[in-house]
């Protein structure tokens, strides 16, 4: 593919655009906190062009790395003196996955298959509700694994399902007009609710390595925003703002949903991360120009900062609880933390307000040097936050005592700083701003709207914070995927790129190498996409080959050798560089530091998530969600949407019959061995 095609804008039209169109820039103060963006705000847009004296729009867009065009990559990489050992993948779009020579990618699970005993069998034609509840459900997003053995041959697999695709789940239904749903009933929402949360699923490995699903385990179970009952904890638990009409105590809550990445504590539970919360609820009421009337809501203020309602979905057209004309603190009561302990089917999950309430990306945890709990999360928006929360005990070998480690603590927003420096801003009740005369009249307050409590503390505005993977030595690496709506008047040294397309990576290190601690520095692993464009800005290791560059970093994950390994997610804007979603591995010591490698891609149309490494890290899980629905029609030989009938791939199936399944992926070593070692 040659450059003008790599940077041409693709056809939009697909789903991911449709939700982009209701995801408008919040209303956050702080982004004109920057220069450019007091500048911008005093003069205007034409006033600040105008006295760029002359520079050249591509200058004024993208900056002074327009100007000069960076080191071409080099076509071979540095395969012999990377860390990472494995044929480096050749980029590419396809209608199937791809691994690196020398590894198995086989399919573990997919939408639909039995997890149960008594499960029936997946009929696409037949779907229904009660069916979807005892199989695996829709758009696997985190992957998380916990032995169930010494040898580590058996354990349970812990999955988010993040979202439904309704244009390819459901026959003869085609894309929805969001404006009224008019194809979807009550019977195809409680299908497309079931299909959401999670799924706990035993998992052995046979003697000749490979890994199958054990229907039959006793630990198997779906959680879904259906019928699953869940408590809440913390601070806001029992608050007037989270009480509803079916839950007066406001101490409980049926499911979970939007469940994209997340984490798995130290002892053993699972976290689900809630994150566009905001897109499954309803309102009838609507202005002359089609968009959400709140005039009406007495907390109309806080609902625009979180974008409720979406109107994604039509559950609010079904089940009142998701429509705020009728039950408006149901959304309250999203927007989570959620524990679940996946070795106990008795125990109800937890949502944990201590850790607030945003679009959590994940929920990545790890331990203080002195013991404390600390849990990395970013809000994965335009111009929101990133979050660390620390407990206030520490982590133990006492069950009961692990089981309050998420209920009482402190809550953390990030400012950083232009030199370098990062400081942890507490959200607490009465310090600071955050008071009853600035609108919050308790910590319940505080975290309920954690976002506008970061406003009001000096957060930086980010570039879409997704996940974070903090290592036992102080350091995380924050994964800051796009941000295409940022000015060259909000730019900051953090945030670096105008209409950021392809996103970045930001490495922290925590003063005394201590998670828990208030600051510490921060630097720019890598400025991605393409270095061979001028104007992107790209920054890379000058070893990265043409393969191992990529754009918008999402989930990632460490191996037990320490190396960090990166997934991502282009969305519908991957014909921006020609590639489809995959799995790199990226250096971030010596001198191969900001090299990538490129292991694993993904099919057309599919985002990778995951990625989850056995402890022995000789099995890496992979979740590749919504096959063929991104982008497809800047497909080329498709060039169109994909639907139930016409999608652009049939994976991993390749059944005339059935559409597209999102599918987890096991990759070992052939004749065995550490993933790339």
């Amino acid at each position: 593919m040659d450059r003008k095609q790599i940077i041409e804008d693709p056809q939009t039209g697909n789903k991911a655009e449709a939700f982009e169109a209701f995801d408008d820039i919040p209303a956050n103060p702080n982004l004109t906190r920057t220069i450019g963006g007091v500048i911008a705000s005093r003069y205007g847009r034409r006033g600040m062009l105008k006295g760029l004296l002359g520079v050249s729009a591509t200058t004024a867009l993208f900056g002074a790395s327009a100007l000069t065009a960076p080191r071409q990559a080099t076509a071979g990489g540095t395969a012999g003196t990377s860390r990472y050992a494995f044929d480096e993948l050749a980029w590419g779009n396809d209608e199937t996955h791809h691994v690196a020579k020398g590894y198995d990618a086989d399919i573990l699970l997919r939408w639909g298959d039995p997890i149960t005993a008594d499960a029936p069998d997946f009929d696409v034609m037949n779907q229904t509700a009660q069916a979807q509840l005892q199989q695996f459900g829709y758009n696997n997003d985190y992957v998380g694994f916990t032995p169930l053995n010494t040898e580590g041959t058996r354990g349970l697999l812990c999955v988010n399902h993040e979202y439904t695709n309704e244009e390819v789940m459901f026959p003869a239904l085609g894309r929805q007009d969001k404006a009224d749903f008019a194809g979807m009933t009550r019977a195809l929402v409680d299908i497309e609710m079931a299909a959401h949360g999670g799924s706990v699923v035993e998992i052995a490995r046979s003697a000749d390595g490979k890994w199958a699903v054990v229907r039959d385990g006793s630990m198997n179970r779906r959680i879904s925003p259906l019928n699953t009952m869940m408590t809440i904890d913390g601070r806001a638990a029992g608050h007037a703002r989270m009480q509803t009409s079916a839950d007066p105590s406001g101490a409980q809550v049926i499911g979970t949903l939007n469940n994209c990445a997340g984490g798995m504590t130290p002892w053993g539970t699972w976290l689900m991360a809630e994150e566009n919360f905001h897109g499954y609820f309803w309102t009838d009421r609507l202005d002359a120009d089609g968009k959400p009337d709140l005039s009406d809501q007495p907390e109309a203020a806080q609902m625009k900062r979180y974008g409720v309602p979406g109107r994604w979905y039509a559950w609010g057209k079904f089940h009142d609880r998701f429509n705020i004309d009728k039950d408006p603190n149901e959304a309250n009561r999203f927007g989570w933390v959620v524990e679940v302990d996946p070795r106990n089917p008795e125990a109800a999950p937890v949502k944990h307000t201590a850790l607030g309430r945003f679009r959590h990306e994940g929920a990545e945890t790890t331990t203080s040097t002195d013991g404390h709990l600390v849990v990395y999360m970013g809000d994965d928006a335009r111009f929101d936050y990133q979050y660390k929360y620390v407990s206030k005990g520490v982590v133990s070998d006492d069950p009961a005592a692990n089981a309050k480690l998420l209920s009482d603590g402190i809550l953390y927003a990030a400012r950083f700083d232009p030199d370098g420096n990062v400081h942890w801003l507490p959200l607490v009740h009465g310090e600071g701003p955050l008071t009853a005369e600035n609108g919050f009249a308790s910590q319940a307050d505080v975290l309920i709207d954690a976002r506008l409590a970061a406003d009001a503390l000096g957060a930086t505005p980010m570039d879409r914070p997704e996940d974070a993977a903090p290592r036992g030595d102080g350091t995380a690496y924050i994964m800051l995927t796009n941000n295409a709506r940022r000015s060259a008047g909000q730019t900051d040294p953090a945030n670096p790129r105008a209409k950021s397309r392809f996103g970045h990576i930001i490495e922290i290190k925590e003063d005394g190498g201590d998670h828990a601690a208030a600051r510490g520095n921060w630097s720019i692993l890598v400025k991605c996409g393409d270095p061979g464009i001028a104007a992107v800005g790209a920054e890379w290791n000058p070893e990265t080959s043409d393969n191992g560059w990529f754009g918008s970093p999402d989930n990632c994950a460490f191996d037990a050798e320490g190396r960090l390994w990166v997934a991502t997610d282009q969305g519908s804007k991957w014909g921006k560089t020609g590639k489809s979603d995959g799995l790199y591995g990226v250096e971030t010591e010596g001198s191969l530091r900001g090299h990538s490698k490129l292991f694993f891609r993904s099919p057309a149309g599919g985002e990778l998530c995951g990625p989850c490494f056995a402890p022995d890290s000789e099995t890496l899980f992979l979740a590749v969600q919504h096959p063929g629905t991104d982008g497809t029609k800047a497909l080329k030989g498709f060039e169109r949407a994909s639907t139930f009938e016409d999608p652009a791939t049939r994976w991993p199936d390749f059944d005339p019959e059935m559409p597209p399944r999102p599918s987890v992926v096991v990759v070992t070593k052939q004749g065995g061995g550490k993933i790339a070692g």
